[in-house]
């Protein structure tokens, strides 16, 4: 609550959340923090794909999260699972409907993605249940299928487009604005070690390893003789991209927040990153100069 607490006097109204965090805890205690607040004054995205039941198993630590509540994921990506998941999601949220749906990690499931969970979301979009549809995934090859053959509003990616990772070229960057579809760039910090780069750091979920770490290094080194923090210049970079409309980033602490907000409105140079460029430390990709 104090964590929340900070991002909201910070200045935060934008809140990703989705069933699969804490297997139902994220939403429950964004849930709790929004109550009683002026609805108009602040966003809640959530997500689509994993239902959640009651289960025997032991469940703590399962896909990284602990002391949750005893219950399983179940990956449903039908359209009854949608309303289902949508239902699901307002109540433990307080809401009565949801600013952003996204199909969450549809993987293995393009099928369904697209002929149940796509059209489930356009008609809860047409009856007002949620105000904008997408889908959000850790790969861009569906997420481009989406943006060509659909009408979802936003496409939520993370980890592919960062100071380490360039997935995401000028042609996808370029398909989303012809289409109108607004990116959110998650994973800027790539799971930690753009944020706090050590050899315990973790690179998308894994440890890093040397060779990505000391180009982590050469990255922090450039961007000290601008004066300018690495987890600011992770951000700023996100937020140079076309199409971008917000980064994605989380905090664990009311100063992680409070941090987040500031590299947020920090402003490096432009000269910082043309830099990192010439030392080929980052591509010359679709960021704005």
């Amino acid at each position: 609550m104090a964590t929340l607490e900070a991002a909201w006097d910070a200045g935060t109204r934008a809140f990703d959340t989705a069933p699969h965090y804490g297997v139902s805890l994220s939403e429950e205690r964004l849930g709790k923090f929004l109550r009683g607040r002026d609805r108009s004054e602040f966003v809640v995205s959530t997500k689509v794909g994993r239902l959640l039941v009651a289960s025997d198993d032991e469940v703590s630590g399962v896909e990284g999260f602990y002391e949750t509540p005893q219950r399983t994921r179940v990956l449903d990506y039908s359209a009854s699972g949608v309303l289902r998941s949508i239902e699901d999601s307002c109540e433990r949220l307080g809401l009565e409907c949801i600013d952003i749906a996204l199909i969450h990690d549809p993987d293995n499931f393009e099928d369904a993605a697209f002929n149940e969970a796509y059209p489930a979301l356009v008609e809860l979009r047409e009856r007002g249940v949620v105000k904008a549809i997408g889908l959000g995934m850790n790969q861009v090859p569906m997420v481009e299928r989406f943006v060509r053959e659909t009408d979802i509003d936003c496409a939520l990616v993370a980890g592919r487009y960062s100071l380490l990772n360039d997935d995401i070229g000028p042609a996808f960057f370029e398909l989303c604005e012809n289409r109108n579809v607004a990116l959110l760039l998650a994973g800027v910090f790539n799971s930690g070690v753009l944020a706090n780069p050590s050899p315990e750091a973790t690179y998308n979920y894994q440890p890093v390893s040397a060779s990505l770490l000391g180009r982590v290094e050469a990255i922090r080194a450039a961007c000290e003789r601008f004066g300018v923090s690495l987890r600011v210049a992770a951000v700023q970079y996100a937020l140079r991209a076309p199409s971008v409309a917000a980064v994605v980033v989380g905090a664990r602490s009311p100063e992680e927040a409070v941090d987040d907000i500031a590299c947020l409105y920090a402003s490096p140079p432009d000269e910082l990153f043309q830099e990192l460029r010439d030392l080929q430390l980052i591509k010359r990709n679709a960021g704005r100069s």
